[in-house]
């Protein structure tokens, strides 16, 4: 091969990969929960196209997703290890989905903040499995290629994981209901009221903090409306004030960035079904924080 076809044939490799990117980011982060993790292994996994022999490739973009979910499968592997020893609750990192409703999906599936959360009880390969299934609506035949197991398998796979899930997560309200829900909450949350704040959290709804360490954040998850409503009230003096609140949305759905001071202090999610709300998702993290709002300033 001469100079000119090494370089039409990087160039064609360039062109494959930009046109693959946006779904092989979709597979890595429903896998991972981390847009950081995410953005590694497709540095590695560009890294791998450009050293491959591509002659015998007919179709890059299944090679390349073959390649992303592989090594985001043996990531998360040991990133489960990792977050065993998380100083508090772990959320998955906020991903601005305004511009890419789908995150480079055909569905949405499994980008929510709280189906991300439940999947995290799901070994990496049952992830993958769901993820590829449910998200991306890959051929079982080919999901069983990519995770190198059999068909049948891989049918199991994706049942437990669906399992899972319905077993654990109330049908959510439609997307007007869910930011009518986080509108009565911020503002019963802010200025303290019990009453207002009991009318929209669910009997069984829990509270998440994701600080990683940070002071003021709740290492344990706050569980039941009694509880969640009065520790929202005894917060609500020493972290509302002189704060600002912006609407935004985060892993397509109305979610409210909160700052202080000129900078972002917290990002607000919430679950909810028929029942109420039934989960708040608190990310305080600083280092999970940054690549959000960097999104969604830019």
């Amino acid at each position: 091969m001469n100079a000119r076809e090494n370089d039409a044939s990087a160039e064609q490799a360039t062109r494959d990969f930009v046109a693959a990117r946006p779904q092989l980011f979709g597979i890595a982060y429903r896998i991972l929960g981390s847009t950081v993790e995410a953005e590694d292994i497709l540095q590695e996994a560009w890294l791998r196209w450009q050293k491959t022999d591509r002659s015998d490739i007919l179709e890059p973009a299944a090679f390349l997703a073959t390649v992303t979910a592989r090594l985001a499968i043996n990531l998360a592997q040991s990133a489960r290890v990792r977050r065993e020893s998380y100083i508090g609750p772990w959320l998955p990192e906020p991903v601005d989905t305004s511009q890419d409703p789908h995150l480079g999906a055909e569905r949405a599936e499994a980008v929510e903040m709280a189906v991300l959360l439940l999947l995290e009880k799901l070994n990496p390969v049952e992830r993958a499995a769901y993820v590829l299934r449910e998200a991306f609506d890959y051929p079982y035949r080919q999901i069983a290629e990519i995770l190198e197991t059999s068909e049948a398998n891989t049918r199991q796979l994706v049942s437990r994981g669906r399992k899972h899930l319905s077993a654990e997560h109330k049908a959510s309200v439609s997307q007007r209901e869910h930011k009518r829900l986080l509108e009565v909450f911020v503002k019963a949350a802010r200025t303290g009221d019990l009453a207002g704040l009991e009318g929209v959290l669910s009997a069984d709804v829990v509270s998440y903090s994701d600080g990683g360490g940070i002071r003021g954040a709740s290492k344990v998850p706050v569980v039941g409306r009694d509880h969640v409503s009065k520790y929202l009230v005894a917060f609500a003096p020493r972290f509302w004030p002189d704060s600002e609140v912006r609407w935004v949305e985060a892993n397509g759905q109305a979610a409210v960035l909160i700052s202080a001071g000129g900078k972002a202090v917290a990002l607000l999610t919430l679950d909810a079904s028929h029942t109420g709300i039934n989960k708040l998702m608190w990310v305080l993290n600083p280092a999970k924080l940054a690549p959000y709002v960097e999104a969604v300033t830019v």
